[in-house]
């Protein structure tokens, strides 16, 4: 048995999943063998699923999103490492109910990168998702050694509102060891720069952007890669069209400059977590995450999961909060059934609060389904 969910946001974190549908399995059948991987997509709970899977977790002091300073973890196996945007420039790294979609900088991710340089890695997995900001990586990058200064010759300010006034991009001081390390850019969503499926129009609204700001910019993260252009020649222009390069608010195109490879985010952590032995030994695995829908989809974690293990001949199932995905949707992702915990409670509100116990008897059905 093998269990490799995603976690409940809001409710359960991935290894406080994986605890919960154990222990309702063991409860029908004692003694059952269960082997624990808890997984994530590249976005906030990487750095975690690391570390569960042996990796040690380092932590430092970065620069959050407003510029204060946040503790940040990355996590280190032998010389690779496993960075996640979201601990240094994530949404949970604002006060309630602050947004600041145009100042919100990412120069603590570059900070982490650097701390994974420092700390020997040479293979850095970069996890991009749930970031407050729409910077299209400039922070990062001048954390790394860029400078991007205005008419005047002064930096321009953080954020991507500030990229209105870039005039001139200088790449010579990016970090040397960056030319020596695989930097894998890993993300679930394969979006341009700019556009109408661009990071500002699609992500921003998310982050607290109104029209006005999403235009301003979209206007921006354009005139950025222009700059860049003249900086760096035509890698600049294509990487904005690349996909992913609009992913975590356009960090993923500031990676893309630093010569990243980008590749689904499950993808790169089942490789890294060491999904493929696991799965051999399993005969049923059980995945899943929050909510099951459309989103799930295109790239999130559990549709990784199941496209793997179908790929092995193993059979799958699912637990989640809600399900809005109908039996054939589901079929065609490779999962057998899943189990919502709307279906023993339907109260949305006690269904976050009382994930673990509800999670507890949906995973006793799936013992009783599949087990007895």
């Amino acid at each position: 048995m093998l269990i490799a969910a995603d976690k409940f946001k809001g409710s359960l974190t991935a290894v406080q999943v994986a605890e919960r549908v154990t222990a309702g399995l063991r409860r029908v059948v004692p003694g059952l063998e269960v082997e624990a991987m808890p997984v994530a997509d590249g976005g906030d709970g990487t750095v975690d699923a690391a570390v569960a899977a042996g990796f040690e977790r380092r932590e430092v002091r970065v620069a959050g999103p407003l510029g204060h300073e946040v503790t940040a973890a990355f996590a280190l196996r032998g010389d690779t490492a496993v960075v996640e945007m979201a601990e240094a420039s994530g949404l949970q790294r604002l006060p309630a109910g602050v947004f600041a979609p145009l100042t919100a900088s990412t120069y603590g991710s570059g900070e982490l990168l650097r701390a994974a340089l420092d700390a020997g890695a040479r293979t850095i997995v970069f996890g991009v998702g749930g970031s407050a900001t729409t910077d299209g990586g400039a922070g990062m990058l001048s954390a790394l050694g860029a400078r991007f200064l205005d008419a005047d010759g002064e930096p321009v300010a953080p954020g991507g509102g500030g990229l209105r006034d870039l005039a001139t991009a200088d790449l010579s001081g990016l970090d040397p060891r960056l030319s020596s390390v695989e930097l894998v850019l890993a993300s679930d969503v394969d979006n341009p720069l700019t556009g109408p499926k661009g990071a500002p129009a699609v992500y921003g609204p998310q982050k607290g952007a109104s029209p006005d700001d999403v235009a301003a910019l979209d206007t921006a993260l354009a005139h950025f890669a222009k700059v860049l252009e003249g900086a760096v020649g035509p890698r600049a222009a294509a990487h904005a069209a690349a996909p992913g390069a609009g992913a975590a608010g356009g960090i993923g195109y500031g990676a893309l400059l630093l010569g990243a490879r980008f590749r689904p985010g499950i993808e790169v952590m089942l490789d890294v977590l060491g999904f493929a032995p696991a799965l051999e030994r399993a005969d049923l695995v059980i995945t899943g995450e929050g909510s099951l829908d459309e989103q799930t989809l295109h790239g999130k974690a559990p549709a990784g999961v199941a496209a793997a293990a179908r790929a092995a001949g193993k059979e799958v199932v699912a637990v989640c909060g809600r399900l809005a995905l109908v039996p054939e949707a589901l079929g065609r992702a490779g999962i057998r059934r899943a189990y919502p915990l709307t279906e023993l409670e339907p109260d949305v509100a006690k269904c976050i609060a009382d994930a673990g116990p509800i999670l507890e008897r949906s995973a006793e059905r799936i013992a009783q389904d599949f087990l007895s």
